[in-house]
């Protein structure tokens, strides 16, 4: 397949990157010079006044983050979680840091070698390259530091990449020196000694080395980075400038500038929901194995099984089933006083507690045979679409060579379930591309899995090289339509620093043993799926399924209040003892009403005790009077397999109204601007460049050049010599040349012409020459182009596909569906009666506003629909798009014609948005080009559609 494809301007990734960005706005910056400055980062200066202070609490409330600033702290932090993108937020916060003031040498640090290999996996690869050379035409270098082997003929030397990281200069204008380090290097020999040879004829130590160069530090995982422990210690021997950290899970933050949720993460559908796929067994469900002693020749165990409880003592190389006969073929491996090594690789510590029944072959089956149908089910799903995605499923398994081996029970039992299901399918199967998929299927089945696991890096075989080459790094052959592969197999090896983002399916044919993150387990499937094009797909709603065993029957329940509880949410499910000061909070600034008056009305409605507790029923009061105030995940982005997503039912007889229409605003289209040639453009943009000259928007930057002396082996700054005024409104900070290339590329125009643009426009633009000029210009030409696209140019629909169907509301052949899920209607559910001319059975809504028109009946209407979600977006000029909420249809002059309505529902009473939306609207009408009498209006807070509906049916056509 072709190379992934990263999108440039995701808004939580693009929200973290400006949050760092600004941060260092209007700081000094000494530009060091004189003998080996060119190694030396600029110096950013914090100290002076209070800019930094202010700086970081006016983004803290930009983004809505209460919390106090820590003024001596070099460390600032960016939550983000699990799937969101995270190594590609702080891969862009390089290149931005280096592209706005000028910092070239970064340090990456992660805390294990699997995430290590995974950073370096992705920092390396060829998409991530172009896509960032695309961008900011520099590349990464990057100094991978690693232990040296002992060798007792030569001298010891420094590690190589640290030499190559601290020696590289700010003369290298086309790369970025990135160093990479793991804790365990941080903490090993190879960095911590001193070496014989010195670097710069001054530096005996790694960490004095890097401390001169004064690097910015980038640490992932920072929750595994304890400040009381010696690995942070010896970080702050790198001197740091900054210490920006980036993570789902912090013991505690320092200066957090930004915030992306678990909760919001899937309600915002930035990664894929979870399904938990709990198999049932019918013995042993109550059965538990329990480690508690061992004095390092014997382990101690304690079945425990329909309430009667048996001891049992094994030592090395005995077998579990000793304990209890469904743990056949597992034994002992190691064992000492305090932990037991089991030959599954599971360790058990003192209080560990197994299911005897998680090792049973039968069990196994069950979970292969269910997991491999729900794949097959999934994979003819999104296979046969148009534009295809192809679907993984990861197994963690526990006996290796049961896999591995030719006449493995894992292996063999995998490949008979994978020919049931591919034969089965085979025979009814019509669509031509799949059909020969699963004959390919057939043909080799051995072909369509592979494994990795931490021995394979010992033992050499061309095929299994092949197999980890394809999982661990190279994504785009593993996703490839012509490769047969989909199932991958491995222990917990990648549990951590890999993912994929077409894995739909993990299946943990283990036991977990002790407690861990049920979020981490998730983690390696959450991404959302990427096409055959390489190309992330987010209009739709995808689910990972999870498939544990029932030992784990809680598994859904412990997710879900992870999710919550890391994201400070208030739970939809959880039920809690009493209204507490943070649900009366947000009551009282969500719905304007006063404590006291809402303390009333719950004690007069029985809801609440004196002392607020919940009286019974008390909560589905809250739940149902104030359900915006429940900013908790979703019900139905997390759930179990068992409990089904919740459907809303069609009135199907209503949508034969409804279907010409439909089918209209359902029409997939591309956009393009009807610009003849560049000088039209460029009239274009000089118009746009003379309306707005007066208005850019500029931040400051104070240049110093600081005369450098060497005291103790370390740069310090001597006597200073100014070479610019402060001038913090305009400053340049790039040239001219690379000014314009990135304009381009923002802009996706000429360079040539943009040039003779400024030239026309009489703009001395060489004052500006900066990002946030770049960032403000975009801005302003893209409403520009959307506000002037009609009247000053022309604008054509062009479709991309003559087919339709299927839609969210009707399936291949163009049938409406009898159901549709509840969510893609509203989050929020209501008893209340929906009008009668309603396309839906039941009330789903996302706002009071939606909530009262999809309650109002209008006896001039045939029928009426919320329009589901990530259905319809309708593009606008300057990349914009226009998604309307609610769908209409009129009887008018008294039944012989039809007017068609669209309502874009807005949840405010501002009018400041009218012009924008005014622009969308004649896009819409130009898109329905008068095929169709259609009126569009676009609804505030402080109307009611009832009035809307008589003024557009009074005015006619």
């Amino acid at each position: 397949m072709p190379r992934f494809n990263f999108e440039k301007n995701l808004d939580h990734q693009t929200r973290a990157v400006e949050s760092i960005v600004a941060v260092f706005d209007g700081l000094d910056i000494e530009r060091l010079v004189g003998f080996g400055s060119q190694h030396i980062n600029p110096i950013i200066n914090k100290e002076a006044g209070y800019r930094y202070i202010s700086n970081i609490r006016s983004i803290q409330q930009k983004n809505g983050i209460e919390g106090t600033v820590k003024e001596n702290s070099n460390i600032i932090d960016i939550m983000m979680e699990t799937g969101t993108g995270k190594t590609y937020t702080y891969t862009k916060t390089i290149f931005e840091l280096n592209r706005v003031y000028g910092i070239f040498k970064f340090v990456i640090i992660v805390p294990t070698l699997a995430i290590k290999a995974g950073a370096i996996s992705f920092l390396t690869s060829e998409s991530a390259i172009e896509h960032f050379k695309e961008q900011y035409g520099k590349v990464i270098n990057l100094h991978v530091v690693e232990s040296q082997k002992n060798n007792k003929n030569k001298k010891n030397t420094f590690p190589s990449a640290v030499i190559r990281f601290v020696e590289a200069g700010n003369f290298e204008k086309d790369q970025i020196q990135v160093m990479i380090i793991n804790a365990g290097m941080i903490n090993s020999d190879t960095m911590n000694k001193s070496y014989d040879k010195t670097l710069l004829d001054k530096y005996s130590n790694p960490f004095d080395a890097i401390a001169s160069v004064r690097p910015f530090l980038i640490i992932d995982e920072p929750h595994r980075f304890a400040q009381e422990n010696k690995t942070w210690r010896n970080i702050q021997k790198m001197n740091p400038q900054f210490t920006i950290r980036y993570g789902a899970t912090f013991r505690e933050t320092e200066n957090l500038v930004y915030r992306l949720t678990a909760a919001d993460a899937f309600n915002k559908n930035l990664i894929k929901g979870v399904i938990g796929h709990i198999i049932e067994f019918e013995n042993g469900k109550n059965a538990i194995v329990k480690f508690f002693d061992s004095d390092g020749k014997e382990a101690s165990f304690e079945l425990i099984e329909n309430g009667i409880r048996r001891a049992c003592k094994l030592a090395k190389k005995e077998s579990l089933e000793k304990i209890h006969p469904a743990m056949t073929n597992l034994f002992i491996e190691k064992l000492n006083k305090s932990e037991v090594v089991l030959s599954n690789g599971l360790e058990l510590k003192k209080g560990d507690k197994i299911n005897p029944y998680s090792y049973a072959e039968t069990l196994q089956e069950i979970m292969i045979k269910k997991a491999i149908r729900k794949h097959f089910e999934l994979e003819r799903q999104l296979l046969t679409r148009e534009v295809k995605i192809k679907p993984l499923t990861l197994f963690f398994i526990d006996n290796i060579d049961e896999y591995r081996n030719e006449n493995g029970y894992i292996r063999n039992t995998v490949e008979k379930y994978i020919k049931v299901e591919a034969e089965k399918l085979l025979k009814e199967e019509t669509n031509e591309f799949y059909k020969e998929y699963l004959e390919k299927t057939l043909q080799n089945i051995s072909q369509t899995h592979g494994g990795y696991f931490s021995k394979d890096n010992i033992e050499k075989d061309e095929e299994i090289e092949q197999e980890i080459n394809e999982i661990l790094h190279d994504k785009e052959a593993i996703l490839d339509l012509n490769n047969p592969r989909r199932f991958i197999f491995s222990k917990w090896t990648l549990r951590e620093g890999w993912d994929n983002p077409n894995v739909f399916q993990i299946c943990k044919l283990r036991s977990s043993g002790s407690e861990i993150s049920k979020l981490q387990e998730v983690g390696r499937g959450l991404r959302l799926p990427v096409n055959e094009y390489g190309n992330r797909v987010k209009d739709e709603q995808f689910y990972l399924n999870y498939f544990v065993d029932f030992t784990e029957n809680d598994f859904v329940e412990k997710l879900i209040n992870e999710i919550n509880e890391k994201s400070g949410a208030l739970s939809f499910e959880k039920v809690p003892e009493k209204l507490d000061e943070n649900m009366i909070k947000k009551i009282c600034e969500i719905y304007n009403i006063e404590e006291e008056r809402l303390l009333e009305e719950l004690d007069s409605n029985n809801v609440i005790t004196r002392t607020n507790k919940f009286k019974e029923k008390g909560f589905e009061y809250i739940k149902r009077k104030f359900p915006l105030i429940f900013d908790g995940v979703s019900p139905s982005k997390v759930r179990k397999e068992t409990e089904k997503n919740k459907k809303i039912q069609v009135r199907t007889e209503k949508y034969s109204h409804l279907k010409e229409l439909w089918e209209k605003i359902n029409q997939k289209v591309i956009l393009e601007y009807k610009i003849e040639n560049e000088k039209d453009f460029k009239d274009i943009f000089v118009e746009f460049l003379k309306e707005h000259a007066g208005n850019m928007i500029h931040g400051g930057v104070v240049n110093r050049e600081v005369k450098v002396n060497m005291e103790n082996n370390y740069a310090t700054a001597g006597e200073e010599i100014t070479i610019k005024e402060s001038e913090l409104v305009k400053i340049s900070v790039m040239r001219y040349d690379e000014f314009l290339i990135h304009l381009s590329r923002a802009l996706n125009a000429n360079i040539k012409t943009l040039h003779e643009a400024f030239v026309e426009a009489d703009i001395d633009i060489n004052q500006y020459l900066n990002v946030s000029t770049i960032r403000t210009l975009k801005h302003k030409f893209d409403n520009y182009l959307l506000k002037n696209a009609i009247a000053k140019f022309a604008i054509e629909y062009h479709k991309v596909t003559s087919e339709v169907h299927p839609t969210k509301l009707t399936d291949r052949e163009g049938n409406v569906r009898g159901e549709i899920d509840a969510s893609d209607i509203g989050m929020l559910y209501s008893e209340d009666k929906v009008a009668d001319n309603y396309l839906f059975e039941e009330l789903f809504y996302d706002s009071e506003l939606e909530k009262e028109n999809i309650k109002s009946n209008v006896k001039e209407v045939v029928v009426f629909t919320k329009i589901p979600k990530n259905s319809i977006k309708i593009p606008v000029s300057g990349g914009k798009s226009y998604s309307p909420d609610f769908a209409y249809v009129l009887n008018f002059e008294d039944g012989r014609k039809k007017l068609y309505f669209i309502v874009e529902t807005k949840n405010a009473d501002s009018d400041s948005l009218r012009d924008e939306e005014i622009q969308k609207i004649k896009h819409a009408e130009k898109f329905f080009d008068d095929t169709v009498k259609i009126k569009f209006v676009t609804q505030y807070n402080n109307q009611k559609i009832t009035d809307l509906i008589n003024k557009i049916y009074n005015e006619g056509i």
